[in-house]
């Protein structure tokens, strides 16, 4: 084995990289090049105000494209596609927001994000509709709500929730105390869809939970959509809207009426409100623009390996302002942006001094992770290197924050995914990581496909993952300011970033230069 590595060396001409890393702690050397003061520096420019948010297509996200770019550039980098720019990978994306919404009756009208929300990828523009209260919506041989009744080109009420027994809490449905299956709003859409509704208003129990549910719903309804999908919304579709009683009495004149027609149903299972005539006007348009976006993608080449890559990733987009306020992501995911800068340069620095890495290595900051992993996702259907070739993605989303977890301890990260298609890559990183930042704990929480709150499908090493590529994706968890305007540059802990980008650099630099690439033992279906 000796023997042919030295003549492999020899052939490239690499005896004097050979001689000269003996003579120093070769990856602790540069892994100390990466300072908290640098990665401060970086992180003051890319989560400032002048860069709005970083929203995916605006001008902020293309300021921060121009700024990584540069700095890959001046780090020697080589930009690797056959772009005009040759270190971005632009692509178009469509911009989708709702144009015109209105809700009214000859008794009142609604205030859009007031007293409704939509849902869902629809058009309408109807008059005078005919209004059907319809209880809970439910279909089933136990119980329905449709017995002798048309809907066919109508707009129905529904009872968010399902009935309860008279003399318990339990549901009548399910006879327990938790909700059956025709609860959920889905079913209810099916259901009136497949009777020929035209819109549907879900109605909820409390003023309180309709302003909840607004409330969360309001800062994505206010701002485009955005997605690779170019369709408009979907004339003739049933429309769907989420209200309270309080509205639906505006649009019918009368709150007391309304309370006594949901009082008799529930009570008595009987719907007077089919014996009176209301009709309402639905106005629900979409406008559609398209976008340019793009992944900024920086290169080194590999010596004998070099057909091989290690692709490390962050994901420079934010989701920009809410109103007049900036989301600035200083943690999501300006921490994670800068923090691969700094591991660039950290190798930058190593190949000055001659040392270059085995395998080729892609440094690639995607855009658009914030709705929905698009950047990723393009790049893993339209790869600059061969999916196959590619060894392992190390992901870095949100490494700056303390959560309170680890309030007594800010030496840690969330490992997640190390395992998931490789054991050998998860030892490879537990043994770096006791060599060289044994400081910092390994925290294997939200290691899991089943886990609640779906980290391991939440961040673009997914998009690579799901090819069959080992992966680790770096997280510190979430904190009170995620995806607020507070999430700004003070409250970021550099000291902890800089320990998590060495631990991040030494697991590049094991994954560049060792004999073999990790194992893949594991399907990504498993």
């Amino acid at each position: 084995m000796r023997s042919n590595f030295f003549r492999l060396i020899v052939a490239f001409g690499l005896l004097p990289n050979l001689l000269f890393a003996q003579l120093v702690d070769t990856p602790t050397k540069y892994a100390k090049t990466i300072k908290s003061e640098d990665l401060r520096k970086h992180l003051e420019i890319i989560a400032s105000d002048e860069y709005e948010g970083r929203e995916t297509g605006e001008k902020g996200q293309k300021m921060a494209a121009e700024y990584i770019y540069k700095n890959f550039e001046e780090l020697g980098l080589k930009g690797p596609t056959n772009a005009e720019n040759p270190f971005y990978q632009p692509f178009g994306l469509f911009k989708k927001y709702w144009d015109e919404v209105t809700l009214s009756s000859n008794k009142g009208a609604l205030s859009y994000l007031e007293d409704f929300f939509v849902y869902g990828n629809f058009s309408l523009e109807l008059q005078e509709l005919p209004l059907v209260f319809i209880g809970y919506g439910i279909d089933e041989p136990s119980y329905s709500d449709y017995k002798n009744l048309d809907i066919k080109g109508k707009v129905v009420v529904v009872l968010m929730g399902e009935p309860k027994e008279k003399e318990s809490d339990n549901y009548l449905l399910s006879g327990t105390s938790k909700p059956s299956r025709v609860s959920g709003t889905n079913y209810k859409i099916q259901k009136a869809g497949e009777r020929g509704a035209r819109a549907i208003l879900f109605v909820y129990d409390t003023e309180e939970m309709f302003e909840n549910r607004l409330n969360v719903f309001r800062p994505y309804l206010s701002k485009p959509s955005i997605s690779m999908q170019s369709e408009s919304n979907k004339e003739g579709s049933l429309g769907v809207f989420f209200t309270s009683k309080k509205s639906i009495a505006t649009l019918i004149g009368s709150s007391k009426k309304f309370k006594k027609y949901v009082d008799k149903l529930v009570n008595e299972g009987e719907n007077t409100f089919l014996k009176k005539s209301f009709s309402v006007n639905v106005k629900a348009t979409k406008k559609i623009e398209e976008v340019t976006t793009e992944n900024v993608l920086g290169y080194m080449e590999g010596t004998d390996l070099k057909d091989e890559l290690l692709v490390i990733t962050s994901h420079y987009d934010h989701i920009g302002k809410s109103g007049d306020e900036i989301n600035n992501g200083a943690d999501d995911d300006g921490s994670g942006t800068v923090t691969v800068l700094e591991v660039a340069q950290a190798f930058t620095k190593a190949r000055k001094d001659s040392i270059f890495p085995r395998r080729s290595i892609l440094f690639m900051t995607v855009t658009g992770e914030e709705k929905g992993l698009l950047g990723s996702a393009y790049y893993s259907d339209n790869p600059v290197f061969p999916l196959e070739n590619t060894i392992t993605n190390l992901n870095i989303d949100m490494v700056g924050r303390v959560d309170e977890k680890h309030s007594t301890n800010p030496n840690y990260i969330y490992v997640i995914g190390s395992n998931m298609l490789s054991s050998e890559l998860h030892n490879m990183h537990e043994e770096v990581a006791k060599k060289y930042t044994p400081e910092i704990e390994l925290d294997y929480q939200y290691n899991a496909k089943d886990d609640p709150n779906r980290f391991y499908y939440r961040s673009d090493h997914y998009n690579f993952a799901k090819h069959g590529i080992p992966v680790i994706f770096y997280f510190n968890g979430t904190h009170e300011d995620y995806h607020k305007p507070t999430d700004t540059v003070e409250k970021i802990n550099f000291e902890k970033m800089e320990n998590i980008g060495r631990l991040i650099f030494h697991t590049a630099w094991e994954l560049a230069n060792r004999e073999k690439k990790p194992a893949v033992d594991k399907s990504p279906n498993d």
